[in-house]
């Protein structure tokens, strides 16, 4: 048995399944004659909505049901999507907006549901849906991430949701004027679709009495509330399960509309109705990530130390409030403001501004990134304008080892942390010392080389509470309840192997049971990188409270007084006693005694604290100017991830963080028109990153336990996104500096950064 600390790597348990075609997802656990729901979508991004004649779709073969936002208001159901809003800065609340579950009086953005027609099939669906005739008067369309243009909602003018800050204006001001360099920069941080492996979907059915939603989300327990109360049901008339799901990232930890209006048509009809998002239907409707653009100032004293940071950013919220996107780029933002330095004063302004496009919220590292971005472009900037070396004046500006704990200027405790350590490490990995030979070889051969570094940090999100539940069956297997949801990450092995390992029990008889509202009774579900860290704290305690609970009654049958009688090495062991039973076996004999109340053992525990995962990445890409193509050569990433559990599911998080940051720097371009209209809204015109766009990785630990949770755990869930955007960004400026180009913003398609050298060509015959 492995013992809990020696990093132990097992092959995960569900990839059988999944690559033998087993995985049970959402679209294959539709109800046999589950009746088929396609949504009518609107085709404009700003008008006034008019007459909505279905008589047609009504009549069309095969259709049981269509619904309008009317029909839905008509029966009493709260047609509101519920968003959280944040503090202005003078002391009012941030725009609420009323976003209907189906359309009413306004479209906002193209795909925007207007209604919904459920059939026999799905070819029928979609022929009546067809038929649905929708009267729209178009309105100029305010695409751009900037104040102005006709007003959304009436309580936003000028679009602007809200005008949020930290910090002192004043005392940043003075202090930026009396620093003996100051420096200045606008940095965009383009827009992505999430793109997960399974679209959205979900399966409504209603026995008269109680709802099942079955969806592929992040947690059951905020859709069950979202649902019971939209459909005005007892929380308890609601069960919400999430089946095997195909990537997350954020975006599906959301509600969205659909699942409100397919589970009120289940009701309606008494029977099951299934929808599931077509690609174009999800990139036109799923919560986009990032889109805001930045203003930062910074500023140094004479020996290259900071002295103040202002950050003012506008971020585009979408047509709507989504359910945390006001305050995902700012009080998320705050967490991780001023990175791994020691920055005393700092100001962070930012405003979101409502345009008509979907909606942007949560997308791997929600917030996070987005910070860590701007401040690792704004140091690598200030660098380059001030002729001094990127790697020394980040080392020269990090918290020092001795200043843990360390309260930062927007009021987050880092525990511990040894950023230099991390540097040097990363340092000798990417090998920085050959960086000039690698560079003159490009040169050789017509192409130009550059090196980007990116110190990071992050803050697990979420609820620092966690349940966990053990309970041993008659076949002898034992399931483990958890209150988090996987979405690919390897959750049924580590949880499954934490246990064993906590327990003894054979990893093997373990079966992990998640997303299912009856079955647990809450979690804070899966998100901000909290899973493995608040699951297993819930699990190490729920085991401590099983053993503490067993013990007399193992004492009892061994015939041992309690006190003599501990648990070690996986079994209960006493002296006097020759017998050694291990939990299954007190199972089989609580079991046999008719104790089955000692069959079933439960745990919860709050985390005293969040932790700060770190590190360092070092990207080095060449750029072939002929045809502006940016190829990733080396890509090298250290990490303090504290203590690990199971590193090889770690190193899968980092490459699939990383590979989402490159995209979002390299591949990845939202285009939408003047009028609204996507038009990257296919994978034709949407370049998600391949394996051949990326090396091999070399990735490393440092790891420095954290103090805020028992087992010393960071999360790791979102690191490599956090850290890779900026890597890359940096290594395509200072590879496209060469030639003579200012500073460059993402992404870097090859059309963009030819343009961006022919740009600096002019500039330079000029």
């Amino acid at each position: 048995m492995a013992a809990f600390g020696k990093s132990q790597n097992v092959l995960r348990t569900e990839d059988m399944r999944f690559l033998t075609g087993q995985g049970r997802y959402v679209d294959d656990i539709a109800p046999q004659g589950a009746l088929r729901a396609v949504f009518v979508r609107a085709p404009v991004a700003n008008a006034d909505l008019g007459a909505i004649d279905t008589a047609a779709a009504r009549a069309a073969p095969g259709v049981h049901l269509v619904l309008t936002g009317d029909d839905l208001e008509a029966a009493g159901l709260d047609l509101d999507m519920k968003a959280t809003v944040v503090e202005n800065q003078d002391g009012s609340e941030g725009a609420r907006t009323f976003r209907p579950v189906l359309a009413r009086g306004r479209v906002r953005f193209v795909g925007e549901a207007v209604a919904i027609v459920v059939a026999d099939t799905l070819d029928q669906a979609r022929d009546a849906a067809e038929l649905v005739q929708v009267d729209y008067a178009e309105r100029p369309a305010h695409v751009t991430t900037a104040p102005g243009g006709e007003a959304l909602h009436d309580a936003a003018p000028d679009n602007i949701a809200f005008d949020w800050a930290l910090g002192d204006a004043e005392a940043a001001a003075k202090a930026l004027a009396a620093s003996a360099h100051r420096v200045r920069l606008r940095i965009e941080d383009n827009r992505v679709i999430a793109c997960s492996m399974e679209p959205r979907g979900a399966t409504a059915e209603w026995d008269g009495a109680r709802l099942h939603l079955a969806v592929n989300g992040q947690g059951v327990w905020g859709e069950r509330d979202a649902i019971a109360r939209a459909l005005r049901l007892p929380a308890d008339a609601v069960r919400v399960t999430n089946p095997d799901v195909g990537g997350g990232f954020g975006m599906k930890g959301m509600r969205y509309p659909e699942y409100v209006v397919i589970a009120e048509a289940a009701r309606r009809l008494g029977r099951p109705v299934h929808w599931m998002s077509e690609r174009g239907e999800a990139m036109l409707t799923d919560n986009a990530g990032r889109d805001l653009v930045s203003v930062t100032e910074i500023g140094f004293d004479a020996d290259y130390r900071i002295t103040a940071y202002r950050v003012d950013t506008l971020a585009n919220l979408g047509a709507y409030n989504s359910e945390f996107g006001q305050p995902i780029q700012t009080r998320l933002f705050a967490k991780v403001l001023t990175g791994v330095y020691d920055i005393a004063c700092v100001h962070q302004r930012a405003r979101g501004i409502f345009t008509n496009t979907t909606q942007v919220d949560a997308y791997r590292g929600a917030g996070r990134p987005e910070a860590i971005y701007v401040l690792e472009r704004t140091m690598d900037n200030a660098a380059r304008v001030l002729g001094v070396d990127p790697w020394d004046l980040r080392r020269r500006n990090f918290i020092p080892p001795a200043a843990f704990p360390y309260r930062t200027a927007s009021g987050e405790l880092y525990d511990v942390g040894d950023f230099a350590r991390v540097l040097d490490r990363v340092r000798a990995d990417a090998d920085a010392e050959g960086l000039p030979a690698r560079k003159a070889a490009s040169r050789a051969a017509g192409r130009l080389r550059g090196m980007g570094l990116c110190c990071y940090i992050e803050s697990i999100l979420g609820s620092p509470t966690e349940d966990a539940t053990v309970v041993f069956h008659d076949d002898g297997t034992v399931a483990l309840h958890v209150g988090t949801q996987s979405n690919g990450q390897g959750h049924e092995t580590v949880f499954a192997q934490f246990l064993s390992d906590r327990s003894g029990i054979p990893l093997e008889a373990i079966r992990v049971v998640q997303g299912d509202s009856d079955l647990i009774p809450r979690g804070g579900g899966t998100g901000g990188s909290r899973s493995v860290t608040v699951q297993s704290n819930a699990t190490m305690v729920t085991v401590s409270e099983m053993i503490a609970r067993l013990s007399p009654f193992v004492a009892g049958e061994l015939g041992v007084p309690p006190e003599t009688l501990d648990f070690r090495d996986g079994a209960f062991r006493a002296e006097g006693s020759n017998r050694t039973p291990d939990l299954l076996e007190v199972a089989a004999m609580a079991r046999a005694a008719g104790r089955k109340d000692l069959l079933r053992h439960s745990g919860q525990d709050t985390l005293p604290g969040r932790s700060y995962p770190n590190g360092a990445h070092v990207a080095e890409v060449e750029i072939d100017p002929d045809t502006g193509i940016v190829r990733l050569e080396r890509y090298t990433v250290i990490d303090d991830f504290g203590n690990l559990m199971h590193p090889m599911l770690a190193i899968g998080q980092v490459h699939g963080g990383v590979a989402q940051g490159f995209g979002q720097a390299v591949t990845e371009s939202v285009v939408h028109d003047p009028q609204g209209q996507l038009l990257s809204a296919s994978f034709m015109d949407y370049a998600l990153p391949r394996a051949d766009d990326l090396p091999m990785f070399v990735i490393g630990f440092e790891p420095v336990p954290s103090t805020a949770n028992p087992l010393g755990m960071k999360g790791c869930g979102e690191a490599g996104t956090v850290g890779s955007m900026a890597a890359v960004a940096n290594a395509v400026q200072d590879a496209l500096s060469q030639a003579g180009a200012g500073h460059v913003d993402m992404p870097f398609t090859p059309a963009r950064v030819w343009q961006m050298l022919q740009r600096a060509k002019a500039d330079a015959a000029a």
